[in-house]
């Protein structure tokens, strides 16, 4: 599998791979891909109890160590992974330095995001947005008020979808912080003052600033959405560059229509 050109340079850039695990059929594949797990990874496996579970995390996993290796000398099987104190996977190891990698990722019925940048935080959040119906009650529970309301004034027919364009949001912006869901739901906010724009405030008590972060929200697939966050650092907003993949055989770059990303800020 070709790496792209350029990968992920320090500071600039965010590389987002996306597999469709579906897409996946072949039990030797499978096979290869289960040999790059670890020990405890392939224990994990076993605690599935449906195919599809076990599949996808297969998959997962051996397109977290697949990928990492295009961005530093360390062969698939070698990685070594901990968790944080709010239970975010990170490197560990004596790779944990390694060019200084970040790495997020997330899954939904179909699809696993990758994302993979260097010296700046990141989190990514995909869902398959038919997947279940979603009530009113469910976003008055964890949406800020403002956006508990906004979703209100929607259009019952674009209420699903909308809904799913915070919910990604906000999951990457938890997940950029790494602290898991000690951070509040309802103590930031987005809201789209117009189309193609994301704009995000916080409460003071978060601790936070929103220019720090930059986001983007695409579709990669029908009934997919998938949101970015990361960090800026010093001031400059990275590029996002999307590769759709099957791990350790095939890599290609795609243009995906950028449905959503946050204004400029002003200096």
């Amino acid at each position: 599998m070709d790496a792209p050109n350029d990968a992920c340079e320090l500071g600039l850039d965010i590389d987002v791979w996306l597999t469709f695990y579906d897409e996946i059929t072949d039990e030797a594949l499978l096979a290869r891909l289960r040999s790059l797990l670890s020990e405890d990874e392939r224990r994990q496996e076993a605690r599935y109890h449906f195919a599809d579970d076990r599949k996808r995390h297969v998959v997962t996993r051996s397109l977290v160590r697949s990928v990492l290796s295009h961005y530093a000398d360390v062969s698939p099987a070698d990685w070594t992974f901990s968790a944080n104190a709010f239970g975010r996977p990170q490197i560990a190891g004596a790779q944990a330095g390694k060019e200084a990698l970040r790495f997020n990722v997330s899954h939904t019925r179909g699809l696993i995001a990758l994302g993979v940048t260097r010296g700046r935080e990141l989190g990514v959040d995909v869902e398959h947005v038919s997947a279940r119906r979603i009530g009113t009650g469910i976003a008055e529970h964890f949406f800020s008020p403002r956006e508990a309301a906004a979703l209100t004034q929607v259009a019952p027919e674009r209420r699903q979808e909308r809904f799913f364009e915070y919910w990604t949001l906000k999951e990457s912006y938890i997940k950029a912080r790494g602290m898991g869901m000690s951070i509040s739901l309802d103590q930031f906010s987005f809201h789209f003052p117009h189309p193609g724009a994301v704009r995000l405030e916080m409460q003071p008590e978060l601790g936070d600033n929103q220019a720090r972060w930059s986001f983007w929200q695409y579709r990669p697939a029908r009934d997919y959405l998938l949101a970015i966050c990361a960090e800026r650092l010093g001031g400059q907003a990275p590029r996002v560059r999307i590769h759709k993949t099957v791990p350790t055989v095939a890599v290609e770059s795609l243009t995906l229509a950028l449905l959503k990303s946050t204004e400029p800020i002003a200096e």
